[in-house]
């Protein structure tokens, strides 16, 4: 198995193209063409794992954060980032980082942390635009269910927790067939009108080039008429941040102890508690503060997340309870997301969990 075959199978989950435009997600060092011998997941890929790699015999891997963040103009082996890129090319060590298009999946970072928690209704806190687009064409009504069923079979026509949603209307199609045509139906050289069906379905952007291929392959028109609009709709299933429930409504330092628990922390840092009970949370893996207002505005308790600012904390309001419970500890079980998504997948392939704690801060208590 090659590289390449677990990083398309890690796309297909959290598609290239929902990571952030500041990101840097994707594979940094090695080969896609490269044998895999073997896969390390991390949160963050430091000197140390790619040492780890190399004793396990495992030449790829698989960080949340990435290694390489922004420019590099000098290798020289400097700060830890250098030193990283260099024992990773010195020692065929592929390092690919899964980072902000894992974080906007339901199902990803936030999914974990609310796994934890046992929240309930689960959904993203603030949805992404631009995400979703609309594909519109147009079949003869004899043989729509075959191009439906085979968009559907694409991924096409997911709203929410619904499938094979579409929409049709019947109308007539006009066209003439040139020099050198075989329609499906009509003469070349005369104008034919056909009683045909316009079919309409929504898609996330990233299926595009799939879902064409589904529609040219069933369509059966040697020219098939379609259009493919952007739509500023927002997309339910993907962005920032994940709101959910309590099973039961709790008081603020039984949830705080909760927290203590379950993320094996030492410290909280948060503001001042308010008099009533906590049920709804709202939470951000990693640097989370940008979500204070979305929090607040989504009715949240209680909004947990990391590296809040000493004047992001004001930004409570005496509306919800900020809880910072750190970078790494918000993020720290993403090593066992990631490995329970390839453990399951590549049943027979040696998937390991780092042994390294990356963790950068200490606390002195």
């Amino acid at each position: 198995m090659n590289i390449q075959d677990i990083t398309s199978f890690l796309e297909s989950i959290a598609p290239a193209s929902l990571q952030e435009s500041y990101d840097n997600a994707g594979l940094l060092t090695g080969s896609a063409n490269w044998e895999c011998t073997g896969i390390i997941t991390t949160l963050d890929a430091t000197e140390a794992v790619v040492q780890e790699a190399i004793e396990k015999n495992c030449n790829l891997i698989v960080a949340h954060h990435p290694i390489i963040f922004g420019g590099l103009k000098k290798i020289t082996g400097k700060n830890y980032v250098e030193k990283t890129i260099i024992a990773a090319i010195k020692n065929d060590i592929a390092i690919y980082a899964i980072h902000t298009n894992l974080d906007n999946i339901l199902t990803g970072v936030n999914g974990k942390m609310a796994q934890l928690l046992g929240l309930l209704n689960q959904r993203v806190l603030q949805p992404k635009k631009g995400i979703l687009k609309k594909l519109v064409t147009f079949v003869p009504a004899e043989q729509a269910i075959k191009v439906r069923d085979a968009l559907f079979a694409a991924g096409a026509g997911q709203i929410g927790n619904y499938s094979e949603c579409s929409f049709t209307v019947e109308g007539e199609g006009t066209f003439k067939g040139g020099e050198g045509t075989d329609p499906f139906v009509g003469t070349p050289g005369l104008r034919h009108m056909n009683t045909e069906l316009r079919l309409e379905m929504i898609f996330p952007a990233w299926i595009e080039n799939e879902l064409l291929k589904a529609l040219l392959a069933t369509h059966p028109y040697e020219e098939v008429a379609y259009d493919i609009f952007l739509l500023e709709n927002k997309y339910q299933q993907t962005g920032s941040g994940l709101i959910g429930e309590l099973t039961e409504a709790i008081s603020s330092t039984a949830f705080l102890q909760q927290l203590k628990n379950v993320f094996g922390l030492a410290v909280i840092r948060h503001t001042p508690l308010l008099d009533k009970a906590v049920k709804k949370i709202a939470l951000c893996g990693g640097a989370g503060s940008f979500l204070i207002g979305a929090a607040i505005a989504a009715g949240a308790d209680f909004y947990v997340t990391g590296d809040v600012k000493y004047h992001e904390f004001f930004d409570a309001n005496d509306q919800l309870v900020i809880a910072d419970i750190g970078h790494f500890e918000s993020e720290q079980y993403t090593v066992n997301l990631l490995f329970d998504i390839l453990r399951e997948k590549f049943l027979n392939f040696a998937v390991l969990k780092t042994g390294v704690k990356t963790n950068p801060v200490h606390y002195f208590v």
